[in-house]
């Protein structure tokens, strides 16, 4: 019996992302019955669509590293989106500022003073793109078979676009919102959105802004990711991972090789190296949410899988050691350990003097920092290792996903409005790193959220080779915002506001 009770947990374990919410199991608000803008758009309005999101993959806005960014294309950016979207850089109630040369900044003036505002989040800025390998040329824009192809079309130029093109549509339509909300659109994203994000969070801050949420990037309709999950789900992460950038530097006496030392720079870095992929960090399942949300999931499953998951004071050790089976869950449950770069030596007969190795860590939200660095010293536990940090941050708050929760909860309503045909929305942890932690000192609600399926082929496209949108999908993500913005305007709930836009 112990046998089965094992095979049937490994099986369904990858679903444990996070707690099923069920379209009748949560009535966190409700939207009012007050007159809408139905999301009906003419064929002349969607060829719009589909022609705007072409020529925006058609500029080059790649970001290389910290210091180097192709700015004379997003420059071109920021005079592309005013001539593609006239009536959202025209109408009074929207105001328009650039933040750190390059990024925008909308703010767009409700009626009602009273509702707190809240933030659409989303970066233009895309990781480089080498030609070779792409079926067409990965700044084409190309449409082809129902599919818009290029770098930016998943991550992250479809959701810019889409929330101008939302924003556009209503108010073509003589939309006025009554809850006020932001536009934050970064341009340097993909290496930290120091000069983008960061800077629009400093100035709303300097300016007394509280946010009820903020909606970005970083989750998907999640469809056949998950063994024997047979129907697709909604994810909406909640938190996502920390981060530390750590260089190994090991310096000794340089020599010939032909009487060589009894260790050598190379030789003690390495074996630094391999304890810590040897020791790995903690597993910390148990600690945090996802302890909670197994015993939410314990009654989607057939015995004797529930009986586990409704009595993980018993089975907690197993179900740990087989989440770190499989590399995604694994990630889940311990902050991760990634040797990235090593590089030493000059010449094949000089022993070298200085061997250097940098590893990123993707650090648990249970976890900090300081906890990490501790961690790595007393496992290197060699002096002559020297640990120099290149860039760390600790993972954001995690947000709210109960009934309460205005933002997850008009998430949520969207969602099943949108997609009828999803019955599941599940809050989860996001592995990667997204511009919505430069603002946890705005609100304490950060969802990520793009509303487009999302296939491992898909996935692996991202940052990757062959990225592309269907046309369908994306005109459902613009009618997803479309939605959304109205909805906040009519869900019922109460929240405190207490600044002035």
């Amino acid at each position: 019996m112990a046998r089965v009770c094992v095979l049937a947990l490994a099986a369904v374990l990858l679903t444990i992302f996070a707690r099923v919410s069920r379209s009748d199991g949560q009535k966190g608000g409700e939207l009012r019955g007050t007159p809408r803008i139905p999301a009906q758009f003419s064929g002349e309005e969607r060829i719009g669509m589909k022609e705007a999101l072409k020529g925006a993959i058609q500029i080059p806005t790649v970001s290389f590293s910290h210091e180097e960014s192709n700015t004379t294309a997003l420059a071109e950016f920021g005079v592309y989106i005013r001539k593609v979207f006239p009536t959202v850089f025209s109408t009074s109630f929207v105001q328009h500022e650039v933040v750190g040369q390059y990024s925008h900044l909308l703010t767009v003036q409700g009626s009602d003073p009273s509702l707190q505002p809240y933030m659409l989040l989303a970066h233009f800025d895309v990781v480089p793109a080498p030609e070779e390998g792409w079926e067409v040329p990965p700044f084409s824009g190309l449409e082809r078979d129902g599919f818009i192809h290029g770098r930016g079309t998943l991550d992250n130029k479809n959701s810019v676009m889409a929330i101008l093109q939302a924003l556009e549509l209503l108010l073509i339509r003589n939309y006025i919102p009554r809850r006020s909300f932001f536009i934050s659109l970064g341009h340097d994203e993909e290496v930290s959105g120091l000069n983008g994000a960061l800077k629009i969070a400093a100035l709303l801050q300097a300016r007394g802004v509280k946010l009820a949420f903020l909606v970005d990037e970083g989750s998907f309709i999640l469809d056949d990711f998950i063994p024997n999950l047979k129907k697709p789900f909604a994810m909406v992460s909640v938190s996502e991972k920390g981060a530390l950038d750590l260089l190994l530097k090991v310096n000794m006496t340089p020599g010939h090789s032909s009487a060589p030392p009894k260790e050598t720079s190379i030789g003690i870095l390495s074996a630094a190296v391999s304890r810590l992929e040897k020791t790995p960090m903690p597993n910390m399942f148990g600690s945090g949410p996802l302890k909670m949300t197994l015993k939410q999931l314990a009654n989607e499953f057939p015995f004797p899988t529930n009986m586990v998951l409704n009595n993980l004071w018993l089975f907690q050790p197993l179900v740990g050691r087989l989440m770190e089976k499989n590399p995604i869950t694994n990630a889940l449950v311990r902050t991760t350990t990634a040797l990235t770069m090593f590089n030493a030596g000059i010449k094949v007969n000089v022993i070298p003097s200085m061997a250097q190795a940098t590893l990123n860590f993707r650090i648990h939200p249970a976890q900090t920092v300081h906890e990490i660095l501790e961690l790595v010293k007393n496992i290197v536990a060699d002096d002559r290792v020297q640990l120099h940090v290149l860039r760390a941050f600790d993972p954001p708050p995690t947000s709210p996903s109960d009934n309460q929760a205005f933002g997850y909860q008009l998430l949520r309503q969207t969602i099943q409005s949108i997609f009828p045909e999803i019955s599941i929305v599940a809050p989860g942890i996001s592995i990667a790193n997204t511009d919505s932690r430069h603002y946890s000192n705005l609100t304490s609600g950060i969802y990520l959220f793009n509303p487009i399926y999302l296939q491992p082929q898909s996935f692996q496209s991202i940052h990757g080779l062959n990225e592309k949108i269907s046309i369908q999908t994306y005109e459902t993500q613009v009618k997803f915002i479309f939605e959304l913005i109205q909805n906040a305007d009519t869900y019922k709930t109460s929240v405190p506001h207490q600044h002035e836009l």
